[in-house]
């Protein structure tokens, strides 16, 4: 495998942001709201330099620049998680039968889907918040994989089998996905 050269990002951390390195674990906290990840390579080094967090790599092959960024990207998720959060929009769509869809604790369900007896339920991830407003679901949440993949949950949990999808379109759609502000 050839050795490119180093790579190297940086990211900044806002005035407000507490950013704490414990070996190959980031946590990122403000306003009492912590995210703790985990971001772990033999090849790739992690160091707090004044104001910015310094992600790199020497002698990186073509890997290990990806991994550079995507730790990059990691980190200013979790940033931008704890400053303002992330929000989900869905729609209920339905034509031929009237679901609905509720929240219990950690868990979503949907009742009387294309005229089903039994209840389909998800769980909820991590601190993502979920509401149901009408014909809308608010997810919203600190750590943008939690309420992404409880989002992309709730949109399988909805998928239509046997049925022609072009005629049965009912479901949970995400319409929006956008930082709080």
């Amino acid at each position: 495998m050839a050795r490119v050269g180093i790579a190297e990002e940086r990211v900044q951390v806002p005035d407000g942001v507490q950013l704490e390195l414990r070996g190959s674990e980031v946590a990122v906290s403000m306003k009492g709201q912590t995210i703790r990840r985990k971001l772990a390579h033999p090849r790739v080094s992690m160091a707090r330099e004044g104001d910015e967090l310094r992600i790199w790599s020497e002698l990186a092959s073509r890997r290990e620049k990806a991994i550079v960024g995507t730790f990059a990207a990691h980190v200013r998720n979790m940033i931008d998680g704890v400053r303002t959060g992330f929000t989900y929009k869905m729609k209920i769509v339905f034509s031929h039968f009237p679901m609905k869809a509720t929240v219990k604790g950690k868990e979503f369900i949907v009742e009387n889907f294309l005229g089903e007896k039994s209840p389909r339920r998800t769980t909820i991830l991590g601190e993502t918040e979920v509401s149901v407003q009408g014909d809308q679901v608010l997810l919203t949440g600190a750590n943008v994989e939690d309420v992404g993949q409880t989002a992309a949950n709730i949109e399988q949990l909805t998928r239509i089998k046997r049925f022609d999808p072009r005629v049965f379109q009912d479901g949970i759609y995400i319409v929006s996905k956008a930082e709080e502000a």
